[in-house]
């Protein structure tokens, strides 16, 4: 039997592993997140919310309840009461919504829950995760998630008739929607065109920085040094080196030198044919290096857009 078909999870992943060939043509391996984790990752989310919610309730009702007692006129008493309701409802709406966006906007694109059971949001054509992939597969939760409940658990009252049915029938096709596809994708998924897949947890400085260039910052075929400047390195981020890691892991030769000749003609250089994999082996490490400098004061960089 194939070693790596040996165990019913490693089976399953196969199965839900797809192809995806980037806006520069690479070709990268993704693992689609399974429907129990997603599950589970959403239960932690929510979880964690309700909590918040609480817990900033009982602060809030704890620290105004006095300050609006102590309050002579009724209508300074009615103002700031007026008040602290908006900056609630404001919070609420923070809570609901801001959790997710602020979270999958970020350069793990995953929110705790998700982090937690190892997913993360993609886009399904390998490019970058912009901002609006992330509003709009999140503006569709209500429709998914909320209204399906609602109308499922009025339903059994008789409130709305027949067409309090036919809503809720219509709502659940969207709340069941990843159950009938293959790639597990919510609709929300669907319209901004992402997917959530599985987030490799390996270290990179072990299985790279080793190797060849990468140590050196040489190369063991031709001798060639391969040494980049501040500005030539800046061209990228930590979503390109991420990019990078994983043809080096692949090893594929036409990924290999796709991926060299577009960082070449991005900075300028002219290597040759030959050497591929150590020049790209030494700009990762560089790059890496760059990256992690710039991290330890608080500077970021999460792609070539920014």
């Amino acid at each position: 039997m194939n070693r790596a078909l040996s165990t019913p999870y490693e089976a399953a992943s196969e199965k839900r592993r797809r192809i995806v060939v980037t806006p520069e043509g690479i070709a990268l391996p993704f693992i689609v997140g399974a429907r129990s984790a997603r599950a589970g990752a959403l239960i932690i989310d929510y979880l964690i919310i309700i909590v918040t919610v609480i817990v900033v309730s009982l602060l809030l009702a704890w620290t105004f309840s006095g300050l609006i007692n102590q309050m002579d006129e009724a209508q300074n008493r009615g103002g700031a009461a007026e008040f602290i309701f908006i900056a609630y409802i404001i919070f609420l709406f923070l809570a609901r919504y801001g959790y997710f966006l602020s979270f999958e906007m970020g350069p793990r694109g995953a929110t705790p829950g998700k982090r937690l059971v190892g997913l993360r949001v993609a886009a399904r054509d390998g490019g970058r995760l912009t901002a609006e992939a992330v509003i709009a597969r999140n503006l569709l939760r209500d429709i998914e998630i909320f209204l399906p409940l609602v109308f499922v658990l009025t339903a059994p009252s008789g409130e709305g008739g027949p067409a309090g049915i036919a809503a809720m029938v219509w709502f659940l096709v969207f709340m069941l929607f990843a159950v009938f596809n293959r790639d597990a994708m919510r609709a929300g998924d669907l319209v901004a065109g992402t997917w959530v897949v599985e987030a490799p947890r390996r270290a990179l400085a072990a299985a790279l920085s080793t190797e060849g260039a990468a140590r050196m910052g040489s190369s063991a075929i031709t001798g060639a040094e391969y040494k980049f400047g501040d500005e030539e390195l800046a061209v990228y981020g930590e979503y390109e080196l991420q990019t990078l890691e994983r043809v080096l892991r692949e090893g594929k030769p036409e990924a290999i030198q796709a991926v060299a000749e577009t960082i070449c003609r991005k900075i300028g250089w002219n290597p040759g044919a030959g050497d591929e994999r150590a020049f790209l082996e030494a700009f990762y490490a560089q790059l890496r290096a760059r990256l992690e400098g710039g991290m330890r004061f608080g500077r970021r960089k999460a792609d070539k857009f920014s």
